[in-house]
């Protein structure tokens, strides 16, 4: 496989500096609550949003990695222009979770550099695989996001529809970054990964949420 040329290299190395560093923006504007007349949340409901948005915002960052790893190891133009789509889309997903951690009063994970290097890692390897492949773990990946993200919208408390909004039009784009993977030929992924895809998931998502 031919070497990522030197732009390529610089660009990969900008998305983790603006990740890891909190500078990345949103091109779209946030999600807006249709009810914007929620009351207070109580502290209690305040550490339960914030812990549920950190967790988010760690997904956003591996996303990050893992789109900018597959853009790497891509031998398809037009693929790579596909991933750097669903990318600036997660990053406005990045921005949103941020932001609304710190009206929660919370703080993104301290292990984010970690999570961005697994995730990173697992996007090269993907990549190196084969396209089929790197699709099949944005499919995987994008259902799995999918499910959390439904499981939060359960445990959110009903007066943040602040952070409801947020997550619910993360939703409506990780399915159609799934879908649109799917079209592109992506490989459906053993069972035995797609296991241990779950299994690196649940270990994250119970990190996160405290630290």
């Amino acid at each position: 496989m031919p070497l990522p040329s030197l732009d390529t290299l610089l660009a990969a190395a900008d998305t983790a500096l603006r990740t890891l560093s909190g500078a990345s923006h949103a091109s779209r504007p946030r999600p807006v609550p249709l009810d914007t007349s929620s009351a207070a949340l109580a502290d209690d409901q305040r550490r339960l949003s914030g812990a549920l948005m950190r967790v988010n915002h760690v997904g956003e960052v591996c996303a990050q990695a893992l789109y900018s790893a597959q853009g790497l190891s891509t031998r398809s133009p037009e693929l790579r222009l596909q991933f750097e789509a669903a990318a600036r889309e997660e990053t406005d997903h990045l921005a949103w979770t941020q932001q609304r951690l710190v009206e929660l009063g919370s703080h993104t994970s301290f292990l984010n550099p970690l999570w961005y290097a697994g995730a990173f890692g697992i996007g090269l390897l993907a990549g190196r695989i084969g396209d089929a492949i790197s699709l099949g773990f944005v499919v995987e990946t994008e259902h799995q996001v999918e499910q959390h993200l439904d499981s939060h919208l359960h445990r959110l408390p009903a007066e943040d529809t602040a952070s409801r909004a947020i997550i619910e039009q993360m939703k409506d784009d990780e399915i159609r970054h799934a879908a649109t993977a799917e079209r592109a030929g992506a490989a459906r992924l053993p069972a035995p990964v797609r296991w241990a895809m779950a299994l690196a998931g649940r270990v994250m998502t119970g990190t996160a949420h405290y630290v």
